[in-house]
């Protein structure tokens, strides 16, 4: 059986849809110093003095169901400030505060505590101070054992060293940075081509080329791009950055170019991790793969073609590998 998003409940052009009609109710409530709204990675707000605070919101969504069936959950914590963080620094801005917000069935130390820990360390790994949050015990909503899981993020940004995408130009390069797997995007598709019915895969089995369980697969945390962008925004040489998460590179890459630019993603020029080749064997599409998942690589930085050379080195100096997987087009 060939599977999509939409069989699994997830329809990205319901959430397009979504998104503009949020934007006009937005606009109603707009101010003064808005400089960035909704449609970006993250919402930009004029302080003064040439200062922009970024903010941004996001959650771990179904991933938390394959926490919670494999009994794992300290890298959810990560996840959580992941996602929002990486968000956050796609403009240049360095994240300065988190906070966190649980709503659960049962108030269960065992499982919650273990999700803190890791939203603290994740913080505490790129600066960034956890500065409160809610836990709303609410029975009758949530099953016991259940929960759900929503960041906010707060950064800021001088309007000269903005990050925005409106110089990239036709030609520029696109650099790729490794993701550690699959992230927290598509894992409703994730679980009805992996998991359900009859031929579910174990969560115990061992993916093919990994070395690894599925469930460890899985539960691998995203990935922190916060000290190796800012690097790069340092140079000056960084045109704009996108976080890949639903809706896989170009959409997320699109979301960032000027005009009608699009990019040209060369998917040959890196190698598939393991995990997206299961997916695409148990009925996941080409096409579909490409829509959904980030296909092993989490953050891109465009750049100019004379400056490749130069960016790729300075992140190296993080300890961070770019890869060159394509370039921006008309």
């Amino acid at each position: 059986m060939e599977w999509t998003y939409k069989q699994a409940g997830v329809s990205l052009e319901r959430s397009d849809a979504w998104i503009e009609l949020v934007k006009k109710i937005a606009s109603r409530a707009s101010a003064p110093g808005v400089a960035g709204g909704i449609g970006g990675f993250a919402g930009l707000y004029r302080i003064g003095e040439g200062r922009l605070l970024a903010a941004c919101t996001d959650g771990v969504g179904t991933k938390l169901e394959i926490a919670r069936i494999s009994g794992r959950y300290r890298g959810l914590g990560q996840d959580l400030v992941a996602m929002n963080v990486n968000d956050l620094v796609t403009c240049g801005a360095r994240p300065l505060f988190f906070l966190d917000y649980i709503a659960c069935g049962f108030l269960d130390a065992e499982i919650l505590g273990p999700v803190i820990e890791g939203v603290a360390e994740a913080c505490a790994s790129c600066g960034c101070a956890l500065l409160g949050g809610e836990t709303a015990e609410m029975p009758g909503v949530y099953e016991p054992g259940a929960f759900d899981l929503a960041g906010f993020a707060v950064g800021m940004v001088s309007e000269k060293d903005l990050v925005d995408g409106r110089n990239i130009s036709p030609g520029d390069i696109l650099l790729g940075l490794p993701s550690s797997g699959l992230h927290s995007n598509g894992f409703s598709l994730v679980r009805k081509c992996l998991m359900d019915g009859v031929s579910g895969l174990p969560v115990d089995m061992e993916v093919p080329g990994s070395g690894k369980t599925l469930s460890e697969i899985l539960l691998t945390p995203t990935r922190l791009y916060v000290l190796q962008a800012l690097s790069a925004a340092s140079s000056g040489m960084v045109k704009g950055m996108a976080h890949i998460t639903g809706g896989g590179l170009e959409e997320n890459i699109g979301r960032i170019l000027p005009g009608t630019l699009r990019p040209l993603v060369e998917y040959s020029s890196w190698d598939l991790p393991p995990v997206f080749g299961l997916i695409r064997d148990r009925g996941v599409a080409e096409g579909e793969m490409r829509r959904v998942f980030n296909l092993g690589v989490g953050f891109v930085l465009v750049v100019s073609p004379e400056n490749t050379d130069r960016v790729v080195s300075l992140l190296e100096g993080t300890g961070e590998k770019a890869m060159i997987i394509g370039k921006v087009s008309n």
